[in-house]
């Protein structure tokens, strides 16, 4: 990242008709454990209100962030897999990023996590590598030991 200050945005993200994005937290760099400025955003049903998951953007990189946390992290409760709505809520967050001068997204993910590999596929990311997660750090990596490093291109 450079050495000028970061300004939030204030983001007028699309719908998909079904799916909303609403804003919970802009996390400044200082307060991320990952060194970058986020937003947090929550999954809502549009017509029904319902809570269906999160996902963040991470404004910025470093070694930790392509290799462990991404710039893009998401999760879908249970109840309401299957219907897309990981890919669906990355691509309405994909114009936030691209105001913030991104050309391109780094997105990890656990190698046996199936569903999320489909998601970073059919987003068009490339599997760039596979790392090991050290044990030390602020990899809250359970008992998972590597992660799936990939690359979206954002041109």
């Amino acid at each position: 990242m450079s050495a000028e200050p970061f300004t939030f945005l204030t983001p007028e993200l699309p719908t998909d008709g079904e799916l909303t994005l609403v804003l919970i937290e802009c996390q400044p760099a200082e307060s991320n454990p990952w060194g970058v400025p986020a937003y947090l955003f929550h999954m809502i049903g549009r017509e029904s209100g319902h809570y269906m998951g999160r996902i963040r953007l991470r404004v910025g990189w470093n070694e930790n962030i392509i290799r462990y946390a991404g710039q893009l992290g998401y999760a879908v409760e249970p109840e309401f897999r299957g219907h897309h709505y990981a890919e669906r809520a990355c691509r309405l967050i994909l114009p936030l990023a691209r105001q913030h001068g991104l050309t391109q997204l780094w997105i990890t993910c656990h190698p046996d996590n199936s569903a999320s590999r489909r998601t970073l596929e059919r987003l068009g990311a490339q599997v760039v590598e596979t790392v090991d997660i050290p044990i030390e750090g602020p990899y809250d990596a359970g008992n998972e030991r590597q992660k799936m490093c990939f690359r979206l291109d954002l041109a």
